[in-house]
């Protein structure tokens, strides 16, 4: 496992941001783990979030494209940040951009913030995490409306590795419906694997215990 992925994991633990016990998610599934990127609250935070989003995009997409779309509203400061540190540790200038909830009629009018979109743009889409690939049901048609533009792929912090609509993940149902490719920083996989009976500041926050809640959790959700 790269470094940067070891410390992300410890990073989303540091933040709360990743947590462990017994949550409800928006789908009813009862799952032992949840992961809230609304957690991210200060500066150092989003800045190191930015870094490690910019080094998964150039390991699985490299620098060339010209826009990072962030989908309103937890995607506006994931695609900022990470623009940003693409810039300080690639040298490489992309733009961002982000849809509004609602079309604004004066000023900066339109349904985007950031750049604007043209014919020919590569897009990347960055986004917290995706369950059930409903927010790239409203983006995809968003981004084609504004202009034609290519989808290089998305990117999302953490693939918790479970079945969307069907069998298969909420990214690979993303991958086989629009046909770009759809990856994250680390997989649930990883994060087990790395914290699993591993104390990390003096706490061990995957044991036999939550081991099993896990494993019984894919068992019944897990992604084919």
């Amino acid at each position: 496992m790269e470094d940067y992925k070891k410390e992300f994991i410890k990073f989303m633990v540091d933040s709360q941001v990743l947590k462990f016990g017994e949550f409800t998610l928006k789908s009813g599934r009862k799952s032992p783990f949840f992961m809230n990127a609304g957690g991210y609250v200060t500066g150092m935070q989003l800045r190191r979030l930015g870094e490690y989003y910019a080094k998964a995009i150039h390991d699985c997409y490299g620098l060339d494209f010209d826009i990072l779309f962030g989908p309103a509203y937890k995607g506006i400061p994931l695609s900022v940040a990470t623009t940003m540190a693409i810039s300080e540790l690639y040298g490489k200038d992309v733009k961002y951009c982000s849809n509004r909830k609602e079309v604004k009629d004066h000023g900066d009018t339109g349904i985007l913030l950031g750049s604007k979109l043209k014919d020919g743009d590569r897009v990347v889409i960055i986004e917290d995490v995706t369950t059930s690939g409903k927010s790239i049901e409203e983006t995809f048609p968003i981004l084609k409306a504004q202009a034609d533009v290519e989808i290089v792929g998305l990117m999302v912090s953490l693939n918790r590795m479970e079945k969307g609509t069907g069998e298969k993940s909420a990214l690979e149902e993303i991958k086989e419906k629009y046909g770009f490719d759809a990856k994250a920083i680390v997989t649930m996989a990883e994060v087990v694997e790395f914290l699993y009976n591993q104390p990390y500041n003096g706490t061990i926050y995957i044991n036999e215990e939550s081991k099993s809640a896990i494993d019984a959790y894919y068992e019944q959700y897990g992604a084919k």
